[in-house]
């Protein structure tokens, strides 16, 4: 139902074109036995919070509107994004060879493994020198983070461990404040990266007063909890709320995603009505329920989603190798939403179930994430595009710019609610950006994956240049065959090996391609 669901179950391992056995032959989210947490129905009459039509009621009183289930909020909070804890990176996909450049909140970081002390840190990515990227630079055989442009090295703590300019019966500037570089507080959990975006000694330990919020079924082992991230080329609120809107996958995704048949088709896509609704929301975030189950946006960043399946052995997914597998299955869908920058946000997802386990250690993480990778390129432009739309209307007139009359909407409005009444309609940048969006590139490079994607993720980047060497060699051996069959004598070879050969050139060539 969500951006992924369908791929939890079928996709990338198995073709949208074909099914067996031993695939689902209903619908994934038809007629679900649900164990879901209890939600208290407020009695209070719920609001609808966009512009609807003036024009008589004839025409919309067929429509039912997206009613919010919210409580009334009253006071005037304001959500402080500089107080929250957000996700950098998965942990499979950071190598602790290197220093890491990463990006949050407009926070330039620099995320590297300390070997001394058997962690990862992050830092400002900038030495206090010159100001050059930390990132740019090296881990030294002592496990400090050395800057690349004039050799200056750290500890753990954002210590100046040696500046090799300085003399070394001089004083010892090495150890000034101004020399230090600041760190942010940051700690690993769930397998990810996490990072308290702000440097003041006042938050150095945080984590004993706050700490991210927590996900059990990511700490639970009979969980499968494959990741993934990608770079996106917009911005945060238009990635968030795009996850939580089921009602566009069978459009946007046409072919790619498997959806469920609707009893009655209106179209070849097969949109159907959608019963979402959106409970106590408050600065925190809120509670959603889809008629398939429930979902949970923890401010700002995690849209969870969940529901408790239970399918019967016929009509299960598993694959002919599996054991018998038990009658209950459950997953989840994870979306990390982290801004980067306006106009760019960064996603970090993971889908935990607890059936077909096997397959994703069995199946490359790189396979998989192509397939992934797919529905983010399906609607990638499409969104880049509204993005823009919306910042000449001005984020806050969102809702008097968009009819959004069904249920389906109900969660993305929930959203926008929770944006524009405790965050102001606005990321808060702290002064660093004007607001204005960056240029849009050719749509070539938007849906340039690699960049996006491959450079960031450490199985897929091992599989590129793998199979780029494999191309290499592939065409030398194409080349390497003909050069043996033009230069060798006639009767020296027969004529069927000259035809094995030319034709093993062949291949060759067409398998580099």
């Amino acid at each position: 139902v969500l951006k992924a669901s369908p791929t939890i179950v079928y996709s990338p391992y198995i073709p949208t074109t074909t099914r067996n056995k031993t695939q689902f032959s209903k619908p994934i989210f038809h007629n679900l036995n649900l164990q879901l947490p209890c939600f208290t129905r407020n009695g209070s009459k719920s609001r609808l919070f966009t512009t609807l039509s003036s024009s008589p009621i004839s025409t919309t009183e067929s429509i039912e509107p997206p009613m919010p289930e919210v409580e009334a909020e009253v006071g005037k909070e304001r959500f402080d994004w500089y107080s929250q804890w957000y996700p950098v990176m998965p942990v499979c996909d950071l190598d602790k060879r290197v220093p890491h450049g990463k990006k949050v909140l407009g926070i330039d970081l620099v995320v590297w493994w300390d070997k001394n002390e058997n962690e990862w840190k992050v830092f400002d990515d900038t030495c206090p020198h010159r100001l050059a990227p930390l990132s740019e630079g090296r881990i030294d055989q002592w496990g400090r983070l050395q800057c690349v442009y004039h050799g200056w090295c750290f500890g753990g703590n954002g210590d100046c461990k040696i500046i090799p300019q300085a003399p070394v019966d001089g004083p010892p500037v090495h150890t000034f404040k101004k020399a230090c570089v600041a760190v942010y507080p940051s700690v690993v959990q769930h397998d990810i990266v996490w990072v308290w975006p702000n440097a003041d000694p006042q938050y150095k330990d945080i984590i004993t007063k706050k700490k991210p919020p927590y996900i059990p079924v990511l700490d639970d082992p009979s969980f499968s909890k494959l990741m993934g991230n990608r770079d996106i080329p917009y911005g945060y609120e238009v990635l968030v709320e795009n996850l939580m809107d089921p009602a566009h996958v069978p459009y946007a995704h046409y072919g790619i995603m498997r959806t469920r048949t609707p009893t009655v088709k209106v179209d070849r896509e097969g949109g159907r009505p959608l019963d979402m609704k959106v409970k106590k929301l408050d600065i925190n975030g809120f509670l959603g329920k889809q008629d398939w189950g429930s979902s949970n946006f923890i401010a700002p960043c995690i849209f969870h989603a969940f529901a408790d399946v239970e399918v019967d052995q016929e009509h299960g997914s598993a694959t002919s190798s599996e054991i018998a597998l038990p009658p209950n299955r459950r997953f989840s869908l994870i979306f990390m939403c982290v801004p980067v920058s306006p106009g760019n946000s960064r996603l970090i997802w993971t889908f935990p179930r607890n059936f077909g386990v096997r397959i994703e250690k069995i199946v490359p993480r790189w396979i998989i994430h192509i397939g992934l990778n797919l529905i983010v390129d399906s609607d990638l432009y499409l969104l880049h595009v509204q993005e823009r739309k919306i910042m000449e209307i001005g984020a806050t007139n969102w809702q008097k710019a968009c009819f959004v009359p069904t249920k389906s909407d109900a969660l993305v409005v929930g959203f926008r609610r929770w944006f524009n009444k405790y965050a102001g309609g606005e990321i808060d940048w702290k002064g660093k950006y004007s607001g204005a969006l960056p240029p849009s590139p050719p749509r070539e490079q938007l849906m340039d994956r690699y960049w996006s994607h491959v450079v960031n993720c450490k199985s897929c980047s091992t599989a590129h240049k793998g199979l780029k060497a494999l191309e290499v060699i592939l065409q030398i051996m194409s080349v390497g065959l003909i050069g043996i069959v033009a230069v060798t004598k006639q009767n020296m070879i027969s004529m069927v090996v000259k035809t094995t050969m030319v034709s093993m050139a062949i291949v060759c060539f067409a398998a580099s391609k």
